[in-house]
């Protein structure tokens, strides 16, 4: 079983931020997995199917970012997901826009909701896709950046290139 995470922040209000590039990685691999958003457990939508042979399930917390990892812990937990096979996907500041990067473990990087999923699942042995939304350069006020939209041309990067080269990367991972 394959539990794959994306972090992001529930509501219409956030739906366009820079913050919720996890949860916009999510929606393109339900696409290409055929699967829908339709299930409620553990304060999250989740989805779950096959892909190769293997059983897996997509989650969106709606816990808010910074709270994360009780979400992540309890679908763990209930379906016996092993670290190995947990994939989480989360927003970057410190990678470029359009960038993306796979790593088979490794710290928070100062990012909120993985500090959340890092100390509650007690480990850091996860996968993890971090999606670039572009440095922090001069911005004083960090939460008020992450929560901000992106520029229409930043938009069209994000969207029409580097989801899909994202989610490409979580087909990628099952092998």
């Amino acid at each position: 079983m394959k539990l794959i995470v994306g972090l992001g922040n529930p509501g219409l209000g956030y739906r366009n931020t820079r913050h919720n590039a996890g949860f916009w990685v999510l929606d393109k691999v339900a696409g290409l997995f055929k699967v829908t958003f339709n299930k409620r457990k553990f304060n999250a939508r989740w989805a779950q199917g096959k892909y190769k042979n293997r059983s897996f399930i997509i989650v969106k917390p709606l816990t808010y970012m910074n709270l994360s990892g009780s979400t992540v812990k309890n679908f763990a937990d209930y379906f016996k997901v092993s670290h190995e096979d947990i994939l989480i996907i989360f927003d970057d500041i410190s990678l470029k826009l359009g960038v993306i990067r796979f790593r088979p473990q490794g710290g928070d990087g100062g990012h909120n909701g993985m500090r959340s999923v890092i100390e509650t699942l007690r480990t850091n042995n996860f996968a993890r896709l971090r999606f670039g939304i572009d440095t922090q350069k001069a911005h004083k006020d960090l939460s008020k950046y992450v929560l901000s939209a992106f520029k229409a041309r930043e938009d069209m990067i994000m969207k029409d290139k580097t989801v899909e080269l994202a989610a490409e990367a979580v087909l990628d991972w099952f092998n």
